[in-house]
């Protein structure tokens, strides 16, 4: 943990660390002076002769002290603040960046709940040990030592009492600790968990509803919401056992000391017994100033398990590599852009025993129209999203303008491409930050928008809208129709003018007319732009210039609509199960 943060602070907030080692010490100095004043003034009062002001002065040298310590105090709490909150700001960065960075592959490692709760849950755990940590975690150790110091020589007796509360605290907390810091560590987990829950039932409350299962989803939160409450109980009450331990110390040392200093001024000289009543209550200030050095680094160990396991968690995302790197960037012929070539492709998930894609050959140019089709899991989508590189293929090579996708920048390749996705996805924000999305959103080309939103078919809708292109978008695109998202989707697509634009099945939402109407339009305003279509429909890929059918991850057909009816079993197949004998003639 100490590393993650040791790693987030800049030059800056290293000097103010160090201006905080140094008041943290001022305002040790200043606390540990006051029971030498104490002492001062008992002998004071107890020697005749002395003058009122004498007391007085030495009552004032306390006051200052005490003052000028509570300033120093405050500062440090300030500056402790912004180095927390600047640290907290430095990991969520990262952790944000580190998710964007990720491929498929570690996608699938954490949970949409589990990084949710690692970006606010955690950070905030981190956040609060340094800010009510820090300073103590500094000021224990130089005020338990310095405190040890000034006591030494006093008296044995003192010092083996002061031990033995010392060291009944330590052995105390580190048996509570090794109780509670699995508990802590369940906590964490069960917290992505309610996350979870919580999450499903938001986003599925109208299926749920439609199903009357409200009971069974209240039943599913109970028990999760139990079992957190079970956990965090358990920890808590054993964490208790803390404060009333702290108090019997706190309260016995001080009888102990003055029982021990009674004995010694008793079997004393009468003038030595000044000298040792005085010799207690400075010792009984030091000694309780030692023992609230440990109960300051109590105050730390209490947090510092979960701020541990936070801390882990964390750390499990941030050295996450992921297994998408970075080409050096490649030169392109402008007559070659929109090419794509498959050659020898074999791919399979992390961790599979089995290819998805198997030995994948294939070629379009640039302006060609390639579709994709085949039963469910045959490998469509899995195939068209190693051209953008969400995955990397396992064997052989996909080219794009006669590179390997690999020797590309992310940015310059993802930047050729328009993709719309098979699920589609609309952000918080206007119709226009949706359709901009990753462009110039504040200098967008309004004719691209606007010609983006006519082809897409979404003119219709949109300008019904109150606002029109400057209508508000509701998180997730709840307050539009799904074939209306679908639409804005490949909108976003389209206003990029991208060499390639990818459709991952994104035609299911649409009416056959709509369908229709869209594809010829795309024909007529991107003729040089290779679009590749995954779909289910025959009659949306019927005149696409090459159809690859796919089957089990193997290319079982490769032809246009009317050779493949003739040759490809499979498609024939599909296409009789969507259209009559009599309509596939008179399609031809």
């Amino acid at each position: 943990m100490f590393k993650l943060i040791c790693k987030q602070l800049n030059k800056k907030q290293w000097l103010s660390m160090l201006i905080i080692v140094g008041l943290v010490m001022l305002q040790v100095w200043l606390e540990l002076e006051i029971p030498d004043y104490m002492s001062e003034i008992t002998i004071l009062i107890q020697t005749e002769g002395n003058m009122i002001s004498e007391i007085l002065l030495s009552g004032a040298k306390m006051l200052i002290c005490a003052i000028t310590s509570a300033i120093c105090a405050i500062i440090v709490g300030y500056i402790v603040a912004r180095v927390s909150a600047g640290v907290s700001k430095k990991i969520r960065s990262k952790l944000f960046s580190q998710v964007q960075s990720f491929s498929s592959n570690e996608i699938k490692n954490f949970s949409t709940s589990s990084l949710i709760t690692r970006s606010t849950n955690d950070i905030t755990q981190i956040q609060m040990f340094i800010v009510m940590g820090l300073s103590a975690l500094i000021k224990a150790p130089i005020m338990a030592v310095w405190a040890i110091i000034k006591i030494t020589g006093k008296s044995y007796q003192w010092s083996i009492a002061t031990a033995i509360a010392v060291v009944v605290l330590i052995v105390s907390v580190i048996s509570i600790i090794s109780i509670v810091l699995p508990k802590f560590r369940k906590m964490q987990t069960l917290t992505d968990n309610i996350n979870r829950i919580t999450r499903e039932n938001l986003t599925g409350l109208r299926v749920v509803r439609a199903y009357n299962a409200e009971e069974y989803q209240k039943n599913k939160f109970a028990v999760a919401n139990d079992e957190l409450t079970a956990t965090n109980l358990t920890a808590h009450r054993v964490m208790s056992l803390l404060s009333p331990l702290m108090n019997l110390v706190m309260s016995g040392l001080p009888l102990a000391i003055y029982w021990i200093g009674a004995f010694l001024i008793n079997s004393a000289f009468t003038p030595d017994k000044l000298v040792i009543f005085s010799d207690m209550v400075v010792f009984s200030s030091y000694a309780i100033q030692i023992v609230m050095s440990f109960m300051l680094l109590v105050m730390v160990f209490i947090m510092l398990p979960r701020a541990s396991v936070s801390a882990k968690r964390i750390n499990e995302v941030l050295n996450t590599k992921s297994s998408i790197i970075d080409g050096n960037g490649v030169t392109i012929d402008d007559k070659d852009k929109g090419e794509i070539e498959f050659k020898n492709v074999s791919f399979k998930y992390q961790d599979a025993d089995e290819y998805v894609l198997k030995d994948i050959n294939f070629k379009c140019k640039k302006g060609d129209v390639v579709a994709f089709i085949g039963s469910t899991g045959s490998g469509k989508s899995t195939l068209i999203n190693l051209v953008p590189r969400f995955y990397d293929v396992t064997n052989g090579e996909v080219l794009v303008d006669g590179k390997n996708v690999k020797e590309f920048k992310l940015k310059d390749l993802r930047d050729r491409i328009g993709y719309v996705s098979q699920r589609a996805v609309l952000f918080s924000g206007t119709v226009l930050s949706n359709v901009t999305l990753g462009g110039d959103e504040e200098k967008p080309d309004e004719e691209d928008v606007h010609k983006a939103i006519e082809i897409s078919q979404s003119s219709e809708f949109v300008s019904k809208m109150d606002k029109g292109i400057n209508s508000h978008i509701s998180q997730g695109g709840k307050n539009v129709s799904g074939g209306q998202k679908q639409r804005l989707s490949i909108a976003r697509a389209l206003a990029k003018n991208p060499e390639i634009i990818i459709f991952d099945d994104s035609f299911s939402a649409l009416d056959y007319k709509t369908d229709k109407i869209l594809r010829s339009a795309l024909n007529n305003e991107f003729k040089n732009t290779t679009l590749l279509i995954v779909a289910q429909r025959i009659g949306t890929i019927k005149d696409a210039d090459q159809i690859i059918v796919l089957d089990e991850g193997n290319i079982v057909g490769i032809g246009k609509h009317q050779d493949l009816l003739k040759n490809c079993p499979v498609y024939k197949e599909i296409a009789l199960s969507q259209l009559s004998e009599e309509e596939l003639k008179h399609a031809k």
